[in-house]
């Protein structure tokens, strides 16, 4: 942690739940003060300077970014306590991070070398993978920017440099720190993930050489290094030059991707032209691969041998304990005299010499649940779980969902040991929900995912959870009891559906009204436009319990059996045991009616309230 000043004259001795304690520094943003809550939790509290927050859409752009910040797994940058943005002193608070940067350590202690130079590449590449994967651009990665705690280094400040770009001027420190900056920033084009990669490539060259590769004397001359000349790279070892040139790419559409970058460090094949996305597991090999035991105080010496190699050593030496998510560890080791020294993990090596050394104990593996994703669950406290948005009753919202399934999300995760911190949703599409799987955005899919209607081997499924049916939404003075009933009547369709089709070929008529989305179509049969809308009955009800105005029903037709199903991977029949206990408990216990009442009882629905036949594991 930076050292602790005194507060000014003018400083506000609180903001929020915080006691201001001391400045921690000040820069392009803001002020950033030591603030301690009374229940004793302590924080970095960032006061954000009035000119970025002085209009209602700064501030409102401010929120999206928070929201934003929170989709990130918590032990790969600083969590987001706390924030005020609406009153005269806006500020986020953060999680405290107990250590320097990794600027401070290389200018204190000299550039980084050999196994503790490969870590922190893998590590940061992690940690920017799971960051790209929640959809967020950094926009300032930069050596400041990674803190080296004790459980590993943080990626602090990604959150709002986004905003300030839009609003700061090439001379601040807010658009981005001009030695780390790509072309495109400075050109003023487009700028997003090969951004980072071109920073993360710089902030590399800067831990091996301690240096920045384009200068950072003036920042007239740094920009114009930046967009014109190359960097040297001789100072990197022979694998990870290669990389980092392909990072350091002036066209941003010739970098790698993270994904593909991480991928790289691992030593894994790439197939550039799939736009391959890093998996769960490769995530969690990258976490793993940056970990260890760093008791040995000497520096190591730069390595001769290729970064695959390096890699391949690591992967053998440390047992994957199933470390899921993005940053991860690279601690630092007490040096003599009292200086933080990174240095080399316990990782077999092989000799030709007999060692006079005694070797390090390799740390002692968990024992296995025989499922790899409740493996993860265990080790890392976290689980992601793919929803369709915009569904109200079922998953509205998205920081996070309410509704149903998002209960069920919710109640499920519990049961399998996930803090309530853990639980990160991850939108998906129609179309998308098992390559989300398959790819690994989600451990699971939780999305009126129909068991029936997945492609078989592509994912596997717990469940049901919920077995819905096709029908129709109506004012209960209506009164549809069959499908003869719809017989002439104004049916209102919305794109995509299909449930209007499969009536007309049961031979019964109506009249098709159009409307642009299921909302739309729920208010016109409330107002009288329309005496019926279709769709799988879960799905129209959540609609139908927003209009508090109007008694609506379900007909209860009946017309599929639509067996929503839990997705997760294939091959992973344990995880799919103990889901399908946890779905058994909530429909014996009551859990599964309680949910539906309280989303959807204010429709007339005869929910299903028996367990249905649960999917063989």
């Amino acid at each position: 942690m930076p050292e602790t000043r005194p507060l000014r004259p003018g400083d506000p001795p609180r903001l929020g739940k915080y006691e201001l304690r001391g400045r921690l520094g000040e820069g392009g943003q803001g002020v950033v003060y030591l603030g301690e809550s009374e229940d004793g939790e302590r924080a970095a509290v960032k006061l954000l300077h009035v000119r970025f927050t002085e209009e209602n859409h700064a501030r409102s752009r401010f929120a999206r970014e928070l929201a934003a910040a929170r989709r990130v797994a918590a032990f790969c940058t600083a969590r987001v306590l706390a924030a005020e943005l609406d009153g005269e002193t806006p500020y986020i608070a953060s999680e405290l991070i107990e250590g320097p940067s990794l600027r401070e350590i290389v200018e204190r202690d000299g550039p980084l070398a050999g196994e503790a130079l490969d870590r922190l590449a893998v590590g940061t590449a992690t940690a920017l993978t799971a960051i790209h994967h929640a959809g967020i651009a950094h926009r300032d990665f930069k050596p400041d920017n990674v803190m080296l705690a004790t459980d590993g280094p943080r990626v602090v400040d990604f959150g709002i440099a986004k905003i300030i770009d839009e609003s700061g001027t090439i001379t601040t420190r807010a658009v981005g720190t001009p030695a780390y900056m790509a072309p495109e920033q400075i050109a003023g084009e487009q700028v997003g993930f090969p951004a980072d990669v071109f920073a993360w490539g710089s902030t590399i060259v800067f831990t091996a050489t301690g240096s920045a590769p384009f200068g950072s004397d003036t920042i007239v001359a740094t920009l114009n290094r930046v967009i014109n000349h190359e960097a040297d790279l001789s100072g990197l070892p022979d694998g990870l030059r290669d990389i980092v040139a392909a990072c350091l790419n002036k066209d941003q559409r010739l970098r790698p991707t993270s994904d593909v970058l991480l991928k790289r460090l691992l030593g894994h094949p790439v197939d550039e032209e799939d736009t391959p996305e890093a998996s769960q597991e490769e995530l969690a090999e990258g976490a793993q691969a940056a970990t260890g035991d760093l008791t040995r105080p000497e520096r190591p010496a730069r390595p001769t041998r290729r970064r695959s190699a390096t890699v391949a050593a690591i992967a053998a030496g440390i047992a994957i304990l199933g470390v899921a998510g993005a940053l991860v560890a690279v601690e630092l080791g007490l040096a003599r005299g009292g200086r933080a020294e990174p240095t080399r993990p316990p990782v077999a090596q092989p000799s030709t010499a007999p060692s006079t050394s005694s070797p390090s104990t390799p740390p002692t593996p968990k024992v296995s649940t025989g499922s790899p994703l409740l493996d993860r669950v265990r080790d890392t406290g976290r689980l992601r779980v793919g929803f369709r948005k915009g569904l109200p009753g079922i998953s509205l919202g998205e920081d996070p969902p309410r509704g149903f399934e998002a209960d069920v999300a919710a109640h499920l995760a519990t049961a399998l040991g996930v803090p309530e911190r853990g639980l990160r949703f991850v939108p998906v599409g129609l179309g998308g929900r098992e390559r989300a799987v398959e790819k690994g955005r989600a451990d699971l899919v939780i999305a009126n995912f129909s068991i029936d209607g997945a492609d078989p081997g592509r994912v596997a499924f717990a469940g049901p959870y919920y077995v819905a049916h096709r029908d129709v939404l109506a004012r209960a003075s209506e009164r549809i009891d069959t499908l003869k009933d719809l017989r002439g009547r104004r049916i209102c369709l919305s794109p995509g559906q299909t449930t209007g089709t499969m009536i007309q070929e049961k031979g019964v008529d109506f009249l098709d009204v159009r409307a642009p989305d299921p909302a739309e179509c729920a208010s016109r049969v409330a107002d009288g436009r329309a005496d019926a809308m279709v769709g799988d009955d879960l799905l129209i009800a959540g609609f139908g319990a927003r209009l508090r105005d109007v008694k609506l029903e379900i007909a209860g037709l009946r017309l599929t059996t639509e067996r929503y199903g839990v997705a997760l991977r294939s091959g992973d029949p344990v995880a799919c045991r103990k889901i399908n206990e946890v779905i058994t408990s909530m429909y014996a216990d009551g859990t599964m009616k309680d949910l539906l009442d309280k989303h959807l009882g204010r429709v007339g629905f005869r929910f299903e309230t028996e367990l249905p036949r649960l999917e063989t594991c």
